[in-house]
């Protein structure tokens, strides 16, 4: 086995068609590979897992990787179009100049991989885990990212024009001068991220936090910031704010805000709720009436 897999990792004019073979159970799933070399065709299967595998350059659009493990796989310039990866483990994998357009994602685990210029589009990814990994300049136009974990995440120059983030954890990250344009980005966790430069115009960030966030030169234009937790955060040097905006967003005495803008206060919601009408009573019972009998006497 060991003898296939250095085979499938090294050998340059090998022709990879990728499948995954589900079984009763995720530990019963096989990742099988129809390796074809010098006109022959043989099925390898590798229980499961492809660590460090040498799958760069190959052609793994439409593959199903669901549950598997590539662990500190090399996929370089592949092409994962359409692919699944749902529920995968591709901690360590480098994904660069990699095209996952239409990728299905969703609950992958790709802590410390590298994306870098990697082409994303309509990525599905909802809930996947991307922390510390390294996506500067990648494409995630109208990909799909709620709940999705990007803690400490560089995104440097990236394009997640929108994209679809609701509840997104961007704590920490490196996203200076990318583009979140149109973004739906309603109560991510933005707090302690580097978004100096970034391009918010039109995004929703409605219900946000951006404590201890690095908004320098950031753009607003457009942005809806209702009850954004702008609470100590410096927006001076921010462009496109208004004060609509600022009105609608919760700031305390430590917001700084461009001039001529005025601090607000955070907007408390009132619920009232109309308990529904007591029934009418059931009219009473009526009583019998008592009837007298004359006596005979």
């Amino acid at each position: 086995m060991k003898q296939f897999a250095a085979q499938i990792r090294n050998a340059s004019a090998a022709v990879l068609g990728l499948a995954l073979v589900a079984g009763a159970s995720q530990a019963a799933a096989e990742v099988r590979f129809s390796l074809q070399e010098g006109g022959a065709s043989r099925s390898i299967t590798l229980g499961g897992s492809c660590n460090r595998c040498e799958l760069s350059g190959r052609n793994l659009s439409g593959a199903t990787l669901s549950g598997a493990t590539f662990m500190s796989a090399t996929l370089v310039g592949a092409n994962l179009r359409g692919a699944e990866l749902a529920g995968g483990n591709f901690t360590n994998s480098d994904f660069s100049r990699a095209n996952l357009t239409g990728a299905e994602m969703n609950g992958a685990n790709f802590t410390s991989a590298v994306f870098v210029d990697a082409t994303m589009n309509g990525a599905e990814a909802s809930g996947a885990v991307f922390t510390n990994a390294n996506m500067a300049r990648v494409d995630l136009t109208g990909a799909e990212l709620s709940a999705v974990n990007m803690n400490s995440t560089v995104l440097q120059d990236a394009r997640l024009t929108g994209a679809e983030m609701f509840g997104a954890n961007l704590a920490n990250v490196n996203a200076r001068n990318a583009s979140f344009s149109h973004a739906e980005m309603q109560a991510s966790n933005m707090t302690s991220g580097d978004f100096s430069g970034a391009n918010f115009s039109g995004a929703s960030l409605d219900n946000a936090r951006f404590r201890n966030g690095n908004f320098n030169r950031a753009n607003f234009s457009g942005a809806s910031l209702r009850r954004t937790d702008i609470r100590g955060v410096d927006l001076s040097r921010a462009v496109g704010l208004t004060q609509d905006q600022v009105s609608q967003a919760c700031a305390d005495e430590t917001t700084r805000l461009p001039r001529g803008l005025q601090i607000g206060s955070c907007r408390s919601r009132t619920i009232i709720r109309v308990a529904p009408p007591v029934p009418p009573r059931p009219p009473a019972v009526p009583t019998p009436p008592v009837r007298h009998y004359a006596s005979n006497d």
